[in-house]
């Protein structure tokens, strides 16, 4: 057939008698004009005149987007491509029933697209580069173009072609749009007035671009990046390449920011509390300040949910269209009822011709598929940046309310610092969940209605009994969900208390393993963990019927359906109708099944809205100005200058650049006497803790400036209660405060119990002062805090605090003080500082931090205290009694007018002195320093080893350079441990599983397939015969019946089995679960004592917490959602395959896409999952610490340094979960596009494949379902590589060597009495930790004889604990032995050494459990030999006194009884174990003169017949004993009595006694 622009086959195509106008091949021709006119200007622009206008751009993003009308522009071009591909179509088609070709029909439709296409690129590149003049040549496009469609437009009018031929129509959209076009452009020159006006507009990109650091594009990019994710690319790519960290995504952009989005949640919630001010049973409503601060975004979100459902029924509508046509085979031709004249020459188009074309029924299909996705996943984006910016503002304003917490609020329990952090956790993440799913809440009715009318429409009444089925089965899914809810809770509850008995094991597993006690915990342990089991038993059935539910629903509605259709309607089905119903159904399901959890949420988010309210409305701290006592009139009386208003403060300075203006006045001349002789003083006070009762009454006292006030007083009289009281957080009922002019500014305080930051020591030290490393060296030094740094791994640079190094309460409580005394502050308040320190630190603290320090600044000091000898130091006395003041003034006044208080005092400050001379005691920093370094030691080097195990496997191929090698590792699913961890479940049920999910999936793929056969025969049997009669009649019948019976079997056997894949892999994954928990805590429990020195323990919990968590409760689901996704994926692909052979071909760079897209993807998802987990922790942290900290930060003035740092921490993880969001976005806009992609190539290969029309409706049917599925395969992939991380971890602790507990003889072998006389050989003994390590004991040789009581002293570091250890194998013994009784002890099972063998160690480890746990856990003494041991160590009366005795509980770690009171304990449980031999390593280095007294005294009595080994850290405690011997560097120095040693005098023993004395 020949080409030609006209066409040949009339005469009157290039006739133009009429006039040119009236040619309608000349109209076709003149559009062309425009278009080619805009290609010739704007190619050489674009591509040759861009290198020079980029250089004129001063920003770095190209995403500044600034001219008018921007949005409407763009949706306009897009609309106008689809009408030009209408165009296009159309003429294709009226071109297709005409004789010779017409390319005027079609041909100025493409170039047009082009055209359009270039016209948006031209745009975006000008405005880009912000050089609108170029635009003029766009404009003039616009008006050429709607000229020569406007005529077009009027001589079609002219020869009455009208509405009712689609080409009409398709000009008539194009003018109105050339139009609307033509008015964006002109609107543009009239806002920017580049042209033909005197002054151009001068236009600033907003602050956002302009900061490098904003790397979240997506409010400033254009459309077409907005809707695909364009922007995310680079980010993405170069995770591939290297990880994403914080610095790689920036900042958040102001207007996402927490405080943009507390400000005007802020707002809205006060507006609310004016509302209901004169209401006062109402509480301000927390849904309305939401709605207004939020609702415009929720409203966007919902619009666009509302598009993507309607266009998501296209794609039914369009597989009945296809297949029916398909079905239809003779088409009759239909005339055109158009005027002939010469004008009408071609082929005109009605809209229903139009749309009986297949190949545009496909075209349509795809482009509705791709707009609905885009919707849907706008729709999802936007309700989750809501969502996370209005838990930004939540977070902000639950923060805002912390800092105002009354105190008493605190400490009366009224808001525990569990309910603030459930505040933070839970309930802000339950209302973002909410608004998440909030538009599925109103777009989800509208979506089944839909559904329902349009079954209603294909099928008559039986759609609405399938419709029935699903609706009546949604609430039983709804009681699943609440029910799982609830089985989730109790899980968890036992998780925490396997939790606390794990940590118990882990913290003292030294003792169990010296005690042999390690089984007997372990089995308590598996006890809590078998109960777990059973509770995730429950879980995993819940969740089974779950899956089961949404798989089986679908194909019981359909069924019934069907069925239903046949009998009752006796209608046959048609492939057309039963398709476009499968996919409906497929559409349907979703919204039910999802109704039941948004439901769900629905109830949460109410119930957290409640909490919330509670807390926004409950008591607050009065506010600054009342709470200084600063009205005017107090002023006045307190004979004050009108000095600094509280007002004039510039709040929002941050507070240390306040203080250095105050400081910048000279500092604080020597106190004029009259003028400002009291820096507070307290008028009538009465003050209360919120209960209405004062706990403090009749308060008048003043505190002298600059100096030193000392307030003393028996335990609980009110002391701390003062400070607070001034402090302003306690409730005042009556009587003032009054402050001198600067002074309330300017306090440091240093509470009784000692809080810290979680950061390092300087933070902690400094407090946001600036750092003068001057008096930061004389601080320390002050607080004797140098040594304790000096053993910090990274000095003071280590962090400290919850996640950072522990400390003693000494080391915690001297850096407190620290903190106060760095401050350059003019007040200092000490709340006891010297509660926790001994003797030395507490001196060397008065003497150079109080007396020297603070005295020579001048600055006032109020010291409460219990330590009376420091009473003469004092300026000022205040002492306290029962809630008011006893005495006020000088310890000289007290003398004159009190004489008896002045008498109690001095004998109690006697007493304290005896105690001090007495105390020879260790120096209790060296004990508290020397427990850090053994917390410490090669901790460093060990901690990152353990990580690293688990890597190595991988990297088995031989290693290229080691960039690449890491790289490979990061886009490498971890496939062995896949493996491992599906192994651990036990290969039966492995096997069974995956035997069920193929048996599922054929059977769904054979259902439908049957579903082909039978429609097909009906559609036969129609067609043929038009005359029927009875036996036709009878066979028709029975076929039918065959059907109908073998879809009902084929049906009921999908659902069961159904059900069973959804157990077996709930199954599955319990009992790897149990498994690899059950092998890891072997593996812990017999690991060797020096693994724990070398792991820390929270690495350790973690594999029990968290890691067991995601094995337990996140793996089985992903598993099972991933091989259900891509089971479908693969039988949806192999159904269209089997249709038609050509789809293969179409297939292979799908697939290549595909691999790309999720490679790319899982990288960088794994990195963001990572990042908003580790941004989390802090956030959290800090909600944590503010809480606990209350009082300091209030009294120092640092809210708002600690609400800046909050800011900055919520803005970093909503940041880091803004962009996983996206990135999940960025994702399902891909595989959604390449489903589509799917979609129009199954579609274009089975319409021309000439296949029968059920084939074709089923592979359709799939390939829609494809899409759906395609993201799930990804995203649940990045999710299992994210969470079999978990079983990889645990897996690299299964590696670790146990210890030998075999021996070489047998526990039969050994005498029952053994070791019966306590004799010990000790022959050329080397010791050493681990076979890598240097021996710690070189060659020691020691003899003992039976009922010896020997000492061994040492410096720290010495082998004295080595020693110990050895007796128990508890190091590596590798030359000499140790012979006891005559059996050498490494021949013993170790079970049976470590039984027969009794120790105390130095620090007392009590179990939480009752007191008979802690005496015998494997309850083998009776009552009488546990009473005897108790009497023993002088503890009988205490137990006694216990409700329950013996049965009476004990906390964790033993923290309702005193150190010295754990430390008899453990010697009674020395006791109960009659061992002849007993070691005591430093026994008594942690306990107070008194305790180690009996101690002392009872070792002597009642182990008078058997051995005793004590390991001294004071050296007159080993004075008294038989032998005596000296270590150093792992080798005996000395060895003899004490006596003989002594006589040394220059022996070492001998030195040593002197320097305790």
């Amino acid at each position: 057939m020949s080409l030609s622009f006209c066409g040949n086959d009339t005469n009157t195509s290039y006739n133009v008698n009429n006039g040119v106008l009236n040619n309608i091949c000349f109209l076709d021709a003149l559009n062309l004009v425009p278009h080619v006119f805009l290609l010739f200007i704007t190619f050489p622009i674009l591509f040759i005149g861009w290198g020079s206008q980029s250089s004129k751009v001063q920003i770095h993003h190209n995403t500044w987007l600034h001219f008018p009308g921007h949005n409407l522009r763009w949706i306009l071009t897009f609309v106008l491509l689809f009408v030009h591909v209408c165009e296009i179509a159309e003429g294709i088609v009226s071109d297709a029933k005409m004789t010779s070709r017409h390319l005027h029909l079609f041909m100025p439709a493409i170039v047009g697209f082009i055209a359009a296409t270039t016209s948006i690129i031209y745009y975006h590149n000008i405005e880009t580069s912000n050089f609108p003049k170029l635009l003029l040549a766009l404009f003039l496009y616009w008006v050429l173009a709607f000229i020569s469609k406007t005529i077009k437009l009027v001589k079609y009018c002219e020869n009455g072609i009208g509405v009712h031929q689609l080409r009409f129509c398709i000009t008539g959209a194009m003018v109105v749009l050339y139009g609307l076009l033509m008015a964006v452009e002109i609107n543009v020159i009239r806002v920017r007035r580049y042209v033909f006006f005197m002054s151009p507009q001068k236009v600033k990109p907003p602050e956002d671009l302009q900061d490098l650091g904003v790397r979240f594009l997506q409010p400033f990019v254009n459309l077409l990046s907005k809707a695909t994710y364009w922007w995310m690319n680079p980010l993405i790519i170069t995770a591939h390449k290297r990880p994403v960290e914080l610095r790689t995504i920036g900042k958040l952009p102001i207007a996402m920011r927490a405080l943009t989005n507390y400000v005007s949640l802020k707002d809205a919630y006060d507006e609310q509390k004016k509302k209901v001010m004169d209401q006062p049973h109402k509480t301000p409503s927390i849904w309305f300040a939401i709605y207004k601060a939020f609702g415009r975004p929720i409203l966007l979100s919902s619009t666009f949910r509302y598009l993507a459902d309607l266009l998501g029924f296209a794609g039914p509508l369009c597989i009945s269209g296809i297949v029916q046509h398909l079905g239809a085979t003779n088409e009759t031709k239909t005339e055109q009822d158009l005027p002939s004249s010469p004008f009408v020459s071609v082929c005109f188009l009605s809209s229903k011709e139009f749309l009986d074309n297949n190949f545009v029924l496909a075209v349509l299909l795809f482009l509705a598929l791709i707009l609905q996705r885009t919707f849907l996943q706008a729709s999802y984006y936007v309700a989750i940046e809501t969502g996370i910016n209005l838990r930004g503002a939540l977070l902000a304003m639950i923060y805002n309310k912390i800092l105002k917490l009354s105190t008493s609020n605190m400490s009366m329990g009224e808001m525990t610092l569990g309910q603030i952090n459930n505040l933070v956790a839970i309930e802000t993440n339950q209302l973002m969940w909410f608004l998440f799913l909030c538009p599925n809440l109103w777009a989800m009715p509208v979506q089944i209605i839909m559904g329902v009318i349009l079954l209603y429409k294909l099928l008559g009444v039986s759609a609405l009994v399938g419709a029935a089925v699903i609706v009546l089965l949604a609430p039983v899914q709804y009681f699943i969900a609440t029910k799982l809810a609830e089985v989730q809770k109790n899980t968890l509850d036992y998780s925490t208390e396997r939790l606390k008995k794990t940590n118990e094991i882990l913290k003292g597993i030294k003792l169990l393993k010296l005690y042999a006690w390690e089984n007997v915990f372990c089995a308590s342990v598996e006890e809590t963990r078998m109960k777990e089991l059973t509770s995730l038993k429950t879980f995993a059935l819940h969740t089974s019927l779950s899956i089961f539910m949404n798989a089986a629903i679908p194909i019981a509605a359909v069924l019934a359906t069907f069925v239903t259709h046949v009998y009752v309607e006796g209608v046959t089905l048609t492939p057309a109708s039963a398709f476009a119903s499968l996919s409906l159904f497929h559409i349907l399901v979703t919204p039910l099944f999802l109704l039941s959890t948004v439901v769900r949420f629905a109830v949460k988010a109410l119930v957290s809205v409640q909490k919330l309210s509670e807390f926004f409305t409950s008591d607050e701290i009065r506010d600054d100005s009342t709470r200084n006592g600063e009205s005017p009139a107090l002023l006045d009386a307190c004979r004050k200058h009108p000095g600094i208003h509280s007002r004039a403060i510039n709040r929002k300075q941050p507070l240390r650049y306040q203080l250095d203006r105050y400081e910048s006045s000279p500092r604080r001349q020597l106190r004029p006497q009259d003028s400002e002789e009291a820096a507070i003083k307290v008028y009538g006070g009465y003050f209360s803790w919120g209960t209405g009762l004062a706990t403090l009454s009749n308060i008048d006292i003043q505190i002298p400036t600059g100096q030193l006030t000392m307030v003393v007083g028996q335990v609980g009289c009110g002391k701390s209660s003062l400070l607070l009281a001034i402090l302003g957080e306690m409730q005042t009922l009556e009587g003032r405060v009054c402050w001198s002019n600067k002074n309330r500014y300017s306090v440091a305080y240093a509470g009784q119990k000692p809080w810290l930051l979680n950061a390092t020591v300087e933070e902690n030290i400094t407090f946001g002062s600036p750092f003068s490393k001057k008096r930061y060296k004389a601080v320390t030094d002050a607080c004797s805090l140098q040594p304790d740094i000096d053993l910090l791994p990274f000095g003071d640079q280590t962090e400290i605090g919850e996640r950072g190094i522990n400390l003693s309460g000494g080391q915690r409580q001297r850096i407190c003080v620290a903190r106060a005394l760095y401050q350059n502050t003019s007040i200092v308040f000490l709340d006891d500082p010297f509660s926790a320190l001994d003797i030395h630190l507490s001196d060397h603290l008065m003497q150079e931090g109080i007396l020297k320090f603070l005295q020579e600044d001048k600055r006032t000091v109020v010291l409460v205290t219990h330590k009376l000898q420091y009473l003469t130091h004092a300026d000022w006395i205040i002492a306290m009694k029962d809630g008011f003041v006893l005495r006020e003034g000088t310890l000289k006044d007290i003398q004159n007018n009190d004489n008896e208080l002045y008498e109690h005092w001095k004998t109690l400050m006697n007493r304290q002195d005896q105690e001090l001379e007495k105390d020879t005691e260790a120096d209790q920093a060296a004990l508290e320093r020397k427990t850090l370094r053994r917390a410490m030691y090669s901790r460093e080097a060990k901690a990152h080893q353990m990580e690293e195990e688990g890597e190595e496997e991988e990297e088995e191929e031989d290693e290229e350079d080691e960039m690449s090698s890491a790289l490979r590792l990061r886009t490498k699913m971890p496939w062995r441990t896949c493996w491992r961890y599906l192994t651990s479940g036990g290969y039966l049920l492995l096997f069974l599983m995956v035997i069920s999910k193929l048996l599922k999936h054929s059977v769904i793929v054979a259902i439908d397939y049957w579903l082909v056969r039978w429609t097909s025969a009906s559609q036969n049997v129609s067609s043929d015969s038009t005359v029927y009669n009875v036996t036709d009649w009878r066979d028709m019948e029975e076929r039918q019946t065959y059907y109908v019976m073998g879809f009902c079997i084929l049906s009921a056997s999908g659902i069961v089995l159904c059900l069973i894949t959804s157990l077996t892999v709930e199954w599955l994954g319990l009992t790897a679960a149990r498994n690899l928990h059950n092998n890891l805590l072997k593996k812990i429990i017999l690991a060797p004592i020096r693994f724990f020195d070398t792991t820390p323990v929270g690495l350790i919990l973690n594999r029990f917490s968290a890691d067991t968590n995601i094995i337990d409760q996140h793996i089985p689901p992903t598993l099972e959602s991933l091989t259900r996704s891509t089971l479908l994926c693969l039988s949806a692909i192999g159904v269209i395959s089997y249709a038609n052979r050509f789809f293969l071909i179409a297939l292979i760079p799908l697939g290549v896409a595909f691999y790309f897209i999720q490679k790319y993807f899982r990288v960088a998802s794994k990195d963001l999952q990572e990042l908003d987990d580790n941004t989390q922790l802090p956030l959290l942290c800090h909600f944590s610490e503010t809480a606990e900290g209350l009082t300091t930060i209030r009294a120092f003035r640092h809210e708002s340094r600690f609400k800046q740092r909050m800011l900055e921490l919520t803005d970093t993880n909503n940041l880091a979960y803004l962009f996983l969001s996206a990135a999940n976005r960025w994702l399902e806009v891909r595989t959604d596009y390449l489903g589509a992609c799917i979609v129009l190539t199954a579609a274009i290969t089975s319409i021309n494949s000439g296949l029968t029309s059920g084939i074709v409706g089923l592979g359709l049917t799939y390939a829609l379902t494809v899409t759906n599925y395609l993201n799930w395969v990804v995203r649940n992939l990045a999710d299992l590589e994210v969470q079999i991380g978990a079983v990889k971890k645990v897996n690299s602790f299964l590696n670790i060597e146990s210890e030998c507990y075999e021996g070489s003889l047998d526990p039969q072998q050994v005498p029952d009495d053994w070791p019966k006389s306590g004799e010990i050989k000790i022959s050329d003994l080397c010791v050493r930790y681990e076979s890598n390590l240097k021996p710690v004991l070189k060659h020691v040789k020691a003899y003992i004889k039976p009922g010896q009581k020997v000492g061994i002293c040492g410096r720290t570091g010495s082998g004295k604990s080595s020693l110990s250890l050895a007796f128990f194998r508890m190091v590596d013994i590798f030359d000499g032995k140790i012979v006891i009784d005559g059996v050498d002890i490494c021949k013993l099972p170790l079970h049976t050494l470590r039984s027969r063998l009794s120790i105390i160690l130095q620090d007392p480890v009590l179990f939480s459990g009752s007191i008979r746990l802690n005496l015998d856990p494997e309850c083998t003494c009776s009552d009488e030999r546990l009473w005897e041991a108790l009497e023993i160590a002088q503890l009988k009366n205490l137990v006694k006194s216990l409700p329950g005795g013996l049965d009476a509980m004990v906390t964790e770690g033993g923290e309702n009884f005193s150190v010295g009171q754990r430390q008899l304990f453990c010697l009674a449980r020395a006791f109960v174990r009659k061992s002849s031999i007993l070691i005591m390593d430093e026994a008594t280095a942690s306990i107070d003169m008194a305790t180690e007294n009996i101690l002392q005294k009872v070792v002597m009595t009642a182990f008078a017949d058997r051995t005793v080994v004590t390991i001294a850290h004071r050296v007159h405690t080993i004075l008294t004993a038989d032998l005596v011997i000296v270590m150093r560097r792992g080798n005996i120095l000395e060895y003899g009595t004490p006596e003989s040693l002594l006589a040394q005098e220059d022996g070492i023993f001998a030195s040593f006694v002197r320097a305790d004395m």
